[in-house]
């Protein structure tokens, strides 16, 4: 039977941290919250300080899920003790961002501004009305938020006006020539 290497390390448990499982689910309670999820065709144990993931049987299924679940779990513990963040810019004359609570507030050159409503266990915010960091607990929601804001006005080729991940490097195709 052959494992997935990922799959095969066990994940340590920091002190502060506790791991539950029973009939598939996972709950990791820490310092910051708690997540859950449900992890189908792989068997969790909890030994000594660090969580062992192993796969039901011998099935394609159980083999692709062995790595995935390893690593969706070690983004849980993760999560709980220290946090995911995400940072984004926005690059253009006029274009800002302003946050009042929950709620994101982009200036983006429409002739409207657009009202973004955070979800639930994603914190934000802006500094020199450029600059836009998302904090959350849980991986998956921290990027699927970012997505979608980044989504309002993705980055262009030309001026490289919109919002991109800090990161991200656009490149820049050369405009029209006489």
């Amino acid at each position: 039977m052959s494992q997935s290497r990922i799959g095969k390390s066990p994940i340590p448990i920091p002190k502060g941290v506790e791991v539950a499982h029973d009939d598939g689910t996972v709950r990791v309670k820490g310092p910051k919250g708690v997540l859950e999820r449900f992890l189908p065709g792989v068997a969790v144990s909890v030994e000594k300080a660090e969580v062992v993931v192993k796969p039901h049987g011998d099935s394609p299924r159980h083999k692709a899920m062995h790595g995935l679940s390893r690593t969706l779990i070690a983004n849980m513990v993760i999560g709980v003790t220290e946090g995911f963040s995400r940072n984004l810019e926005i690059n253009g004359v006029g274009y800002r961002a302003d946050v009042q609570g929950n709620t994101l507030t982009l200036s983006l050159g429409y002739s409207h501004p657009v009202i973004y409503e955070m979800p639930a266990g994603v914190s934000v915010t802006v500094d020199k009305q450029t600059k836009i960091r998302l904090d959350a607990i849980d991986k998956e929601l921290l990027g699927q938020t970012a997505a979608k804001v980044r989504s309002f006005r993705p980055p262009e080729p030309y001026k490289g006006k919109g919002i991109k991940y800090v990161e991200e490097t656009i490149v820049r195709k050369a405009g029209k020539s006489a």
